[in-house]
């Protein structure tokens, strides 16, 4: 058995084709064949057909499939049957003005192609299926989530895509042999390697760090917040320290990558940082300001502040400055050592509603039951003041020409809410005249007497 398996049956070349390696190539074509009949029979009809694909991806799928197979059984073939010519060899220049010799061989021409057509396979796959899909479920279940941190299926496809392809290029440069060295520049321990798969590896550290981001903040985080029930604040301090934290190791991994010394780089950052920051102390107050209130979050993104007598809507708080969306839809850039140190009022803090106050004045004489009911049903009417706690009227004083009240209601109106007061005071005018109440104006009588 063992003299017909190592029988040379024919010649390719310089190449003896045995029959064992030819019963062990067959066999491994058929497990591919079989492979083949079970992607368009099971996977794609199930995984494929209810993608919102047009004819073109329909298309590039069919023919990256289609060539992948066939390149994985040329590459069988390659070394079942140790059929390894060389096509083409070459020579480069190193750094240091010396040449290296390269061979291109079959084997990796098939691996680069293989390679290549895995990373289109992947491209469309992720980007046409799993993140539209994605993003489709999000549309149909939606949920209260950080809309601060906007992460659209286009922003998701080219991340994915440059990390696929950036990938996929650094194996064919190695495949190849083609890594080229321009030399390491500088002097000592400060010197950057400029290789060609370097300056990838520094790119793909730094696109990595944007799909972790995505994927922690869009896939994993998502469902943890949704079953937590955790606010839209917590949830944008919890993504951004996340994306600092994260894009701080991939921007030094990268700068390694490089050739770059990471403590020499710590040693200049420290002196650099004292001379800096004398004449930036401000900014950096900002900046340790900024970080404290993502930390402590006494103000979150989404809270109503009072600041400087502006109220307005936090829409972004950034290492050095906060955006606050006022009621004339401005957006004011505020310092954030100012939300730090300075007095500031938090509306919605620790809750969702704030006791707002409309005060009326009615004519001496009038019959005060009738005015406390006619404020209650005003307030009690009004679709945007809350029913617990309910509203309640406080008469407020004897005035020097009229009976003070205070109509005193809750709302989780904030930024409207002098919208919601005038709405008030138009009804309760309104009834008031219907009831005859009458809301004096200030008058004096003028007395004059005649000397003797």
């Amino acid at each position: 058995m063992s003299d017909f398996l190592n029988q040379v049956l024919f010649q390719i070349g310089e190449y003896p084709i045995r029959a064992g390696n030819l019963l062990f190539f067959l066999l491994a074509l058929g497990i591919q064949l079989a492979g083949y009949a079970f992607f368009y029979r099971r996977l794609k009809p199930r995984y494929l057909s209810g993608a919102e694909l047009d004819q073109k991806d329909r298309r590039k799928i069919n023919f990256t499939v289609i060539f992948s197979f066939i390149l994985i059984a040329l590459l069988s073939a390659v070394f079942i049957l140790q059929i390894d010519p060389i096509i083409f060899e070459w020579s480069l220049p190193d750094a240091d003005d010396t040449f290296k010799s390269s061979k291109l061989r079959l084997s990796i021409l098939i691996e680069a192609l293989l390679v290549w057509q895995i990373a289109r396979l992947l491209d469309v796959v992720i980007s046409k299926i799993i993140i539209q899909n994605y993003y489709r479920q999000k549309a149909e279940e939606p949920i209260e989530t950080d809309r601060y941190h906007k992460a659209t299926p286009q922003r998701a496809n080219r991340i994915v895509q440059s990390v696929v392809y950036v990938v996929a290029l650094i194996f064919v440069l190695q495949s190849f042999g083609i890594d080229y060295d321009f030399g390491a520049q500088g002097e000592g321990d400060v010197k950057v390697d400029f290789k060609i798969s370097s300056l990838l590896k520094a790119a793909l550290y730094v696109l990595g760090a944007r799909l972790a981001v995505w994927i922690l903040t869009q896939l994993i985080l998502q469902n943890y917040y949704k079953a937590r029930k955790i606010n839209i604040g917590s949830q944008y301090a919890i993504n951004q320290l996340l994306q600092y934290f994260i894009y701080v190791i991939a921007i030094l991994m990268a700068l390694e990558s490089l050739g770059f010394s990471l403590t020499v780089l710590w040693g200049g950052a420290a002196a650099l940082l004292v001379g800096i920051g004398l004449g930036l102390q401000e900014t950096f107050k900002d900046f340790i300001s900024g970080i404290i209130l993502l930390f402590e979050r006494t103000v979150e993104v989404g809270d109503v502040l009072e600041v400087d007598d502006m109220v307005g809507t936090v829409k972004k708080i950034g290492l050095r400055t906060s955006l606050v969306e006022t009621r004339s839809n401005k957006t004011v850039i505020v310092p954030n050592s100012k939300l730090v140190v300075d007095k500031v009022v938090n509306w919605s803090h620790f809750d969702n509603k704030v006791r707002f106050v409309v005060t009326v004045g009615v004519a001496y004489g009038s019959d005060t039951a009738l005015v406390k009911k006619i404020l209650l049903q005003v307030a009690k009417q009004h679709p945007q003041v809350i029913r617990h706690p309910a509203p309640f009227v406080r008469f407020v004083d004897f005035g020097s020409s009229s009976l003070d009240f205070e109509l005193h209601f809750w709302s989780h109106e904030f930024i409207a809410i002098d919208n919601v007061k005038s709405d008030i005071r138009f009804e309760v005018d309104r009834l008031f005249r219907e009831q005859k109440v009458t809301i004096p104006f200030p008058q004096q009588d003028v007395w004059i007497r005649q000397g003797e």
